[in-house]
């Protein structure tokens, strides 16, 4: 198994080593390598740009060439703050802090993994995994889960995202992948950590699908492999975010959390019930869980 890991975690370099390349190219080049601009279009822009001794990307949009956002795409990828265009990849545009990385729900979601960098992901302390929760479906914990992870990737963190979610799982849907094989085939002996897929439009960023739907998620997970698992995900990844089915409903998210360690508990504005989060953390508490904080979800 540790092998295995150790490959996935390897695929990570090249992508730094083509950062690198991307660092040390000019924004016309990058541009021209992305099909955005051609030879002709670039010598225009340098001829403005020297004549009125301004920025390329200034010059190239001023003759409306290319646009701002490729300008802030192209930059984005030269400081290693890599983000999606419409259409780009198999990434659905919901993962809004892989598209929309300037917007006030990603900057929102900034503000609460920094929060969490303190509060819980603590280097002394060497916490790597924290399980999303709520009581119910459709609070947006599989939306935040996924979300979480993409902001912590671009933090340069090297992020897996588990969707422990075995009841409706969700995650190969949002990041375009498929889901023939997953934790569920880990769990059961029928499967490998390559099951484990980087996320090759995304630095940093891997997820571990959910696999086929098994009849027993709960025992699945209570299962001496889960946690040997999570002890070698742990060894390689800095940051281990894990969805979770509806607490109310199902035992899985307390076994998850308590595998974790500790949890987020997500509620939504004007849908989640006080009094079903306010059991969800006791029980969480009860079963020695570190209940981290609530996020109270807008989107």
């Amino acid at each position: 198994m540790k092998t295995d890991i150790e490959n996935i975690f390897k695929a990570f370099e090249p992508r730094h080593a083509e950062n690198d390349t991307h660092k040390d190219r000019s924004i016309g080049a990058t541009l021209i390598d992305a099909g955005k601009l051609t030879l002709e279009g670039a010598e225009r822009i340098l001829r403005l740009q020297k004549a009125e001794v301004i920025r390329f990307g200034e010059a190239a949009v001023k003759l409306g060439l290319v646009s701002e956002a490729d300008i802030q795409q192209v930059l984005s990828r030269q400081f290693d703050y890599p983000y999606l265009m419409a259409g780009e990849a198999l990434v659905s545009e919901e993962i809004i802090a892989a598209y929309k990385p300037f917007s006030p729900q990603v900057e929102a979601l900034r503000a609460l993994r920094s929060q969490l960098m303190l509060r819980w992901f603590s280097t002394e302390l060497e916490r790597k995994a924290l399980a999303i929760v709520s009581p119910v479906r459709g609070e947006g914990r599989s939306f935040i889960a996924a979300n979480l992870a993409v902001v912590f990737s671009q933090l340069g963190e090297h992020t897996l995202l588990i969707d422990a979610d075995m009841r409706n799982p969700s995650q190969h849907k949002l990041f375009g992948l498929e889901n023939r094989v997953g934790l569920s085939a880990i769990l059961s002996g029928r499967g490998e950590v390559s099951a484990i897929e980087r996320i090759p439009s995304l630095i940093d960023l891997a997820v571990l699908p959910a696999g086929a739907v098994p009849p027993n998620p709960q025992e699945l997970i209570s299962r001496p492999i889960f946690s040997q698992l999570m002890e070698e995900l742990s060894r390689e990844f800095d940051i281990i975010i894990i969805d979770t089915p509806a607490g109310e409903n199902y035992a899985d998210a307390q076994t998850l959390a308590t595998r974790a360690g500790g949890a987020l508990v997500v509620a939504h504005k004007n849908t989640s019930r006080l009094r079903a989060t306010r059991r969800l953390v006791n029980a969480l508490t009860q079963a020695s869980v570190v209940v981290v904080g609530t996020a109270l979800n807008e989107f």
